[in-house]
């Protein structure tokens, strides 16, 4: 399969399932390659992750459903609580994190480039999660990026006992493939692409 097959085979899944044939020990591997091995600005090594199976995978969840329970009127958490479970159904979760003192130790050591530091460290994140997502695709596991930071991230910090300066950009629950995606539609290409020869 090459690079392209690879890309377009990886999809948001949001039916998810515990029915992986791949062992855990193989998949903290393949997440942790995938990491290791994405670029980021000045080789900054800012990304970082826990991953999480099992009861901590929905001890996680059950942070973000408490959490929403707390501030979505209750008349409409019904749809809320079933796209939380779907997440929870799955077989794990990735959390990614930026680490901010790599962020503040490039911006003092590369004043001129102080305000970019940030920037980059999102665009680092960005590629890890992207990379981490082909990698389980690679392997017939399906996953979709969610956003609950920042709501979520004191009860995160807290129940896995993280250092103060990761900071949560993501979370990416992951499974089996227990639907496949709907179709995708994509602009014309003339309003995203210019090419000038």
């Amino acid at each position: 399969m090459s690079f392209l097959d690879k890309l377009k085979s990886r999809r948001s899944i949001y039916a998810l399932g515990r029915n992986v044939n791949t062992d855990n020990s193989t998949i903290e591997s393949v997440i942790k390659e995938a990491i290791r091995n994405s670029p980021s600005s000045f080789n900054s090594q800012s990304s970082r992750a826990v991953i999480l199976f099992n009861g901590e995978h929905d001890a996680f969840w059950q942070i973000v459903e408490d959490t929403l329970r707390a501030i979505v009127p209750a008349d409409a958490f019904a749809a809320t609580e079933a796209k939380i479970n779907s997440f929870r159904a799955g077989h794990g979760t990735v959390l990614f994190f930026e680490d901010q003192d790599v962020v503040k130790d490039l911006q003092e050591k590369f004043a001129a480039y102080a305000d970019n530091f940030p920037i980059w460290s999102e665009q680092a994140s960005g590629i890890a999660q992207h990379a981490v997502w082909l990698a389980l695709a690679d392997h017939n596991i399906g996953a979709s990026l969610q956003h609950y930071n920042p709501i979520i991230d004191e009860q995160t910090m807290a129940r896995w006992n993280l250092p103060a300066s990761w900071k949560l950009r993501a979370q990416m629950p992951f499974g089996s493939i227990e639907a496949p995606a709907g179709e995708k539609a994509f602009m014309d290409d003339e309003e995203r692409f210019r090419v000038f020869a």
